[in-house]
């Protein structure tokens, strides 16, 4: 049975792509630091073991990588989904702030990945880093995020330059606009309806669909696709102006 392990897997995108990988018959080591949370997830669960680790902590990664090997032999993907976000203009992002999206978004994917590493030479297998498309389309108020995720575009290019040799494939999934319970509480009927009107789909994606290209990036079926970044954005990547109108 393969093993994955997903950080970010309490909620979200993360516990999607972690239902979808037990579904395919692999087996999940699920990685949050909101503990409470986690063990709820897991709840029911079964081949999964879930461990509480902050990615930004170097020294918790590398216990963590330990115990998920120690568990289930080895790692055959990696999906670095944990991700946090402080949105504001430039001039108020405070140094603090900077720092706090970075350790997550961009440090804590260096981190799981170099610790993991030794495992996937082993399993010859698969990383998925997941950005966004604000990490490809500037917007206001994402000086921050976006920047995070532009950085984790490039570290997946560079994962897979140096990395092919092994057998390691890694690639990067952008999502778009996602219907999480957490995006619609804070977006507006404005905001939504602004999103509809860039997206050629016109609407939000799903969790679920997410999951499907990550778990896709992982399988055998994506065995010669490596760099990549996958934008699942319902086409909002590839639009320019004047789409509502041109609706009308």
């Amino acid at each position: 049975m393969k093993t994955a392990l997903v950080t970010g897997a309490a909620r979200g995108i993360g516990l999607a792509t972690t239902q979808l990988f037990l579904e395919e018959g692999w087996q999940v080591a699920m990685i949050d630091r909101d503990g409470p949370e986690l063990a709820k997830a897991a709840q029911g669960l079964s081949n999964v073991h879930a461990i509480d680790c902050d990615v930004s902590i170097s020294n918790q990664v590398d216990g963590m990588i330990g115990e998920v090997v120690d568990t289930y032999g080895g790692i055959d993907a990696l999906v670095n989904n944990a991700g946090v976000a402080d949105f504001g203009q430039i001039e108020d992002t405070s140094f603090a702030k900077w720092r706090t999206v970075m350790e997550t978004n961009l440090d804590g994917v260096f981190l799981c990945s170099q610790a993991a590493i030794p495992a996937l030479k082993k399993s010859s297998g698969a990383i998925v880093n997941i950005a966004s498309i604000s990490g490809s389309r500037a917007s206001t108020l994402r000086v921050a995020y976006g920047t995070s995720k532009a950085a984790v575009r490039h570290l997946t290019r560079q994962q897979a330059v140096e990395l092919g040799e092994f057998g390691i494939r890694a690639n990067c999934v952008a999502p778009g606009p996602v219907r999480t319970k957490l995006a619609m509480a804070v977006h507006s009927p404005e905001i939504i309806a602004a999103y509809h009107d860039a997206i050629p789909l016109n609407r939000y994606g799903s969790e679920r669909e997410l999951a499907e290209v990550i778990v896709f990036l992982c399988s055998d079926k994506a065995s010669y696709v490596t760099g990549q970044t996958i934008a699942v954005d319902g086409g909002f990547e590839s639009a320019g102006v004047g789409l509502p109108a041109l609706r009308k």
